[in-house]
């Protein structure tokens, strides 16, 4: 083989690496990280029944990042009651980026609860205030634009408060998967027994959507469990 053929063939090559180079997708860009896109989810703690509403930092836990590896991190979630937990996250266009604690300290915020404020209120500046429907037997939908959040609204104190107002015997409330937070006053004896007969297949068929398959009342402004997480 000549001089001229190895040349030309060395050509070619170098064009073809040239356009895979080319073509292959951009490296992402880092997360936008702002006081502006903070919000937070609610997730499921397996095997877990928390009995008191007290947020506790979970600690150090393993993490997948959008490439594929795992990496260990200080995420900035918190137990919350039952066998849920707190995630805050940052907003983006297509994805929610998990968010460190020391993600909270670079944005000022001093404390979870003003993180949780913060958040919150993104959620509902974006998304919109929660909104009650029916749903079944006096049962009660709540619900915002992004059925992702949905669940998120367990932690609006101030929504539930409101309607405490209304029903001070206290509210029932479930929050089987992240589309759907469900509530009934108490003094609904029949759609109370409804929730209890009907969570545990709420939550199971919910597949990675389930968040708990425990029941939870608010009453006298304070979250305890109704019942128990399934086993």
């Amino acid at each position: 083989m000549n001089v001229k053929t190895l040349f030309g063939r060395a050509c070619v090559v170098l064009a073809g690496l040239a356009s895979s180079a080319s073509m292959a997708a951009p490296a992402p860009a880092p997360a936008l990280k702002s006081r502006a896109n903070l919000m937070l989810v609610v997730r499921e703690t397996a095997g877990a029944n928390k009995q008191d509403e007290q947020l506790k930092p979970s600690g150090k836990a393993t993490v997948r990042l959008a490439d594929g590896k795992e990496v260990e991190m200080d995420a900035a979630w918190w137990e919350f009651i039952g066998d849920t937990h707190i995630r805050f996250v940052f907003d983006e266009p297509t994805t929610m980026v998990g968010a460190a604690s020391a993600d909270l300290t670079e944005l000022g915020l001093a404390g979870v609860d003003a993180a949780l404020a913060l958040a919150l209120d993104n959620i509902k500046r974006v998304y919109g205030a929660p909104v009650s429907s029916p749903w079944t037997e006096g049962i009660m939908e709540v619900s915002g634009t992004s059925p992702d959040l949905d669940s998120s609204y367990l932690l609006d104190r101030a929504f539930w408060r409101t309607l405490l107002s209304a029903h001070p015997d206290g509210l029932v409330v479930a929050v089987p998967k992240r589309g759907a937070l469900l509530y009934v006053p108490v003094s609904n004896t029949k759609g109370v027994s409804g929730l209890q007969r009907s969570i545990g297949q709420l939550y199971a068929s919910s597949g990675t959507q389930r968040v708990s398959s425990a029941l939870f009342l608010f009453k006298g402004d304070r979250w305890t469990v109704f019942q128990a997480p399934g086993r």
